[in-house]
């Protein structure tokens, strides 16, 4: 028999589409190796308060095609304190939890770690929509983002096209730009401004009359919102070329929706995969798809790691936009 007898399940940090279908992965697949699962609502939050209990099969009916998370999410500052901790730890202990699979981002994992030194055995499964954890290619919730970005791009061009406009669209993305990066390739952006690239204004100005030169009847700007201002480069554009600019900021719809086909598989995937590791015998890992495999990683090795932005995506979005 395994050491560990009861999982925990629980969603930390931003909601991502996909995160329902890896919550039915877990559970599912816990209750068919045997182990009892535990949900916990409201992240770390309800750790602390104890708001637990106890999941079967049909707790995870119809929920792989909804968006959100069945389990809710909130933040947690009492969680950051060494008290926070403390209260968690003791509550797996009453609940008798043995390991806790953690559905989140890189903070969700922070915190994962800092209670795994209370002895809890932890696995986190990288849901976000920003795809910014070093330790994976892909994290769930950035396909459904990144079509819900391209639905916009598609909608605002018409419009922008019809009054030969400069448009700029406000995607999210406050510390990494992958959002804005892959919805530029995918919607033919004539510029994309990341935050690991920054901002250069008049090289923009230059790129939309160098456009208008040529015959370009409109202008599409991908700005991630960890350059933020779209509303205010509008009114710099708009002087500096005398093109009308309109500025749409897409904000929390880029959250929401029916996760994709491919979210749905790679929740499924990951969240099978926590529980593999977890009768395994293995302790604090971090689901990962690494060279088109699902692994899992060491925790503090998983933290430790660097993602940067692909150079060559980044270059190619200037050719391609010639």
């Amino acid at each position: 028999m395994p050491e560990v007898k009861t999982i925990g399940v629980l969603t930390s940090g931003g909601d991502a589409p996909g995160m329902n279908a890896a919550i039915r992965a877990v559970v599912r697949t816990g209750i068919y190796y045997g182990f009892r699962v535990m949900g916990i609502r409201r992240g770390y939050n309800g750790l602390i308060e104890g708001d637990i209990f106890e999941m079967n099969l049909r707790s995870v009916s119809d929920i792989i095609q909804r968006g959100g998370t069945i389990l809710l999410t909130a933040r947690s500052p009492e969680f950051m304190t060494e008290n926070g901790l403390k209260k968690a730890a003791s509550m797996c202990k009453i609940f008798k939890i043995d390991a806790i699979v953690v559905i989140g981002g890189d903070g969700s994992f922070r915190g994962a770690r800092d209670l795994s030194k209370f002895g809890i055995n932890v696995v986190g499964i990288p849901g976000t929509i920003d795809n910014d954890i070093a330790c994976t290619d892909y994290t769930i919730g950035f396909d459904t983002a990144l079509n819900t970005v391209q639905d916009a791009i598609n909608k605002i061009r018409d419009t922008a096209t019809s009054h030969e406009r400069v448009s700029i669209l406000e995607v999210m993305g406050r510390h990494a730009g992958y959002i804005a990066l892959y919805s530029g390739i995918a919607g033919g952006a004539e510029s994309i401004v990341i935050p690991e690239k920054g901002l250069d204004k008049d090289e923009i100005i230059r790129r939309i009359i160098d456009g208008k030169n040529k015959g370009k009847l409109h202008n599409l700007i991908i700005l991630a919102e960890g350059i933020g201002g779209a509303t205010e480069l509008a009114k710099e554009i708009e002087e500096a070329t005398g093109i009308e600019t309109r500025a749409t900021i897409l904000g929390y719809i880029q959250r929401g929706g029916s996760p994709t086909a491919y979210d749905r598989v790679m929740a499924s995937l990951m969240g099978a995969k926590a529980v593999e590791v977890i009768r395994e015998g293995k302790k604090n890992r971090i689901i990962a798809l690494k060279d088109g495999k699902i692994v899992d990683y060491d925790i503090d090795e998983a933290l430790s790691m660097q993602k940067s932005i692909d150079e060559y995506m980044y270059n190619l979005a200037t050719i391609l936009s010639l």
